[in-house]
């Protein structure tokens, strides 16, 4: 903390009122999501696909965070957040800004994008909205596809009310016995191993001439034949309803020795479901239906969302598969790094090419690589890495961690094929990683069955890092070569996020990259690396150190100027040090793709930091951070953002790009982004963001494109 003067009061800094919520900066980020849905510059499919993203994120954030809060209210955990606010503070604005997100989602969809959508030929119908041969073909449907499937459960004192699997579609209807005369409940689940939308044959009769595809919602099938379902009974109402579940595992790991087993056990836990979190309704559902779900399944009115139209909207993204390219974003290819064109891509010859010394090793070491995703391909380099080294037979061993990989990950595989060809292979499988626990279990499996020494994370720490050290013999010597990544080893994503790899084959890179996998993989309480930035070890405190020296510079008249380049920026000690930085004069600016709880723009605090956020084609997860130092720049990229879970608990590994022309090409990324007014959005003083605009002194400058282009060239 820094005095302006002597006669002005020393600001707290850690006062609530500098701090933006967490949980309502990340409304504000799904927010913008939703924006690229409501943009009309953005391609009418492409719109679609925001809105199933907008509902996906959703999904996640009631799973765990909201989770999160409701336990803490039912424990009656009162702790406030940094900015001042309890749990259950949190959960009322959290139910206050979001509804009117998803009314305005919902609205958007039935009355805007459904009718664009039908003016280029695909046609969303309601099953009121069919004709008498669509009908007939839609019943027979049902009752050749769909009637076996279903299973109608009734709800009375000899059958308990049924279990409701987390984020299934459900049908609650209410039947009356003309014997009887008693309205009886009922719930059918929509089956979820049929498609959402089913879609006619050709010689069915079309919508109109322009027609490309045509659909109708799943369950309004079912709900106009459930007189056969409820055979003898009148229909007196149906609804859809979906419940959200608590998702997050509860591991308490210190209670067991085998992590493996501690996890398979809870994703069992998982799938029979945690506590209901949310109830989505549809809107037109009677208030008895209503109050039945609410009661059974212990949920407020604050809980319970009643939606006009579709519910769960993520399912639109099946529909990005419909054939009309011009509705889409253009179409592009990654571009092969310049420096690895000439490479031999035929593992099978690895050898004889090493020998013409045309191989990645040779390149990597005339100079350290950069690559940037998904402009760059991540086939042709990262994989193309692991590939070779699993077939060179110079190749002594290989280190990797995954945190999150594809299902047919050509890394897995090469990984296998290096154990079978005798190499020394370790890979730290992180089975924390929150929804890809059961895929990476599996694989894990494989690797374990392949020979591959396998990790099952650490005790207490979520291993995050995305690092690969591959050892080679050449001649007398043995070298280290390493690759140092933002993103994870998974090919699918590498086409869809931003981020940023090196390669290097820098001893101390190497050296340090040893001592990480022996803390990883041994029993090692390494304190200290010679380059890298490594969580928990030092990673905090030499952070803190770099925006410290600028602030030193500024109070000894120097220039000071921070740009960093993260995902998320929550941990308030990193927020109070940005603020004395201010204060002292430091420039800084940040460019935060989703939660941000730093106030910028505040006078005598925060004046100096600028923060935008920028939601485009590309999911922006690159981590960069650059320091002026006095001119003497340092750059760094890495897997770790600016959170106390990254900082302390988490293994992270970030690393300094010190050759001149690379970090000069980071530099011109931050300036390209800094300058985005297409998909950038500038941070208010009130916690509200602006989509910058182009105009006509300020031609459009989006990023995302440029950078594309520039690699095509």
């Amino acid at each position: 903390m820094t005095r302006t003067s002597e006669t002005t009061p020393e600001i707290n800094l850690s006062d609530p009122q500098y701090y933006f919520n967490r949980e309502l900066s990340w409304l504000e980020f799904n927010n913008r999501v939703l924006h690229e849905a409501l943009d009309p510059r953005t391609p009418l499919l492409e719109r679609l696909k925001f809105l199933a993203i907008f509902s996906t994120n959703l999904d996640e954030f009631f799973m765990v965070r909201v989770a999160i809060l409701m336990q803490r209210v039912e424990a009656q955990v009162d702790k406030v957040s940094p900015d001042g606010k309890t749990p259950q503070q949190q959960l009322d604005a959290l139910s206050q800004q979001l509804r009117p997100l998803v009314t305005e989602q919902h609205r958007f969809f039935d009355r805007t994008l459904r009718p664009l959508l039908a003016e280029k030929g695909v046609h969303i119908l309601n099953y009121m909205d069919l004709n008498q041969e669509q009908r007939r073909y839609l019943q027979h449907y049902f009752e050749q596809r769909v009637f076996p499937i279903l299973t109608p459960l009734a709800v009375d004192p000899a059958h308990p009310f049924p279990y409701i699997s987390s984020l299934s579609l459900n049908l609650a209807v209410l039947v009356k016995d003309p014997v009887t005369q008693k309205e009886l409940f009922a719930r059918v689940k929509v089956p979820n191993s049929l498609p959402r939308f089913i879609t006619f044959p050709a010689d069915i009769e079309p919508v109109d001439r322009n027609s490309v595809w045509v659909g109708v919602p799943l369950e309004q099938i079912i709900a106009h034949n459930l007189e056969l379902l409820f055979p003898g009974m009148n229909i007196q109402e149906y609804s859809l309803f979906r419940i959200t579940r608590d998702a997050d595992l509860e591991i308490e790991e210190d209670l067991t020795h085998d992590l493996l087993v501690l996890i398979q056990q809870e994703l069992r836990k998982r799938r029979l479901g945690g506590a209901v979190v949310r109830l989505e309704i549809e809107a037109s559902a009677s208030q008895a239906v209503r109050d039945r779900l609410m009661r059974e399944k212990d949920l407020t009115d604050r809980d319970v969302y009643a939606l006009e139209g579709l519910l769960n909207l993520k399912d639109l993204m099946s529909l990005m598969a419909i054939p009309l390219p011009a509705l889409k974003d253009q179409p592009w290819g990654a571009a092969v790094p310049s420096r690895l064109r000439n490479l031999n891509d035929d593992t099978s010859d690895l050898a004889s090419s090493a020998e013409a010394n045309e191989d990645i090793f040779s390149i990597i070491r005339k100079q350290d690589l950069l690559v940037h995703h998904p402009y760059e391909s991540f086939t042709a380099s990262v994989e193309h890495f692991i590939t070779q080294a699993a077939h060179d037979p110079k190749v002594l061993a290989i280190k990797i961690t995954l945190y999150r990989t594809s299902g047919d990950s050509p890394i897995v595989k090469a990984l296998i094929n290096a154990a079978e060809n005798g190499k020394q292979v370790a890979a730290l499988v992180e089975l924390k990683a929150r929804f890809d626990e059961e895929n990476n279990i599996h694989w894990a499996q494989r690797l374990e069955q392949a020979g591959v020494n396998v990790i099952y994370g650490l005790v207490g720490l979520k291993t995050h890092t995305k690092v690969v050290l591959v050892v080679r013999e050449e001649g007398e010597a043995i070298r280290r070569y390493i690759h140092i990544g933002t993103g994870n080893y998974n090919s699918k994503t590498a086409k869809l996020y931003t981020d940023l790899g090196l390669f290097s084959c820098k001893e101390d890179l190497g050296a340090d990259l040893t001592d990480l996998f022996n803390f990883l993989t041994g029993y090692s309480r390494q304190q200290s690396y010679r380059k890298l930035l490594v969580a928990p070890v030092n990673l905090r405190d030499r952070m803190l150190a770099l925006i410290q020296r600028e602030t030193e510079y500024r109070h000894h008249g120097k220039p000071g100027h921070i740009i960093a380049k993260m995902n998320a920026l929550v941990d308030p000690q990193i927020i109070a040090t940005l603020y004395a930085a201010s204060q002292a004069g430091v420039e800084i600016d940040l460019i935060i793709r989703g939660v941000c709880c730093l106030r910028p723009g505040v006078a005598g605090v925060s004046d100096n930091i600028r923060v935008i956020s920028i939601v485009g084609r590309f999911l922006e997860h690159s981590r960069i951070f650059h320091f002026h130092n006095n001119g003497e720049e340092e750059v760094f990229i890495g897997s770790a953002d600016w959170m106390p879970r990254n900082l302390d608990r988490r293994v992270e590994a970030i690393t300094p790009v010190e050759e001149p022309a690379l970090a000069a090409q980071l530099c011109a990324i931050l300036d390209t982004l800094l300058a985005d007014n297409r998909h950038a959005w500038d941070l208010q003083p009130d916690g509200t963001y602006v989509q910058r605009q182009s105009g006509e002194n300020m031609p459009e400058h989006d990023a995302q494109t440029e950078f594309a282009m520039q690699l095509q060239q």
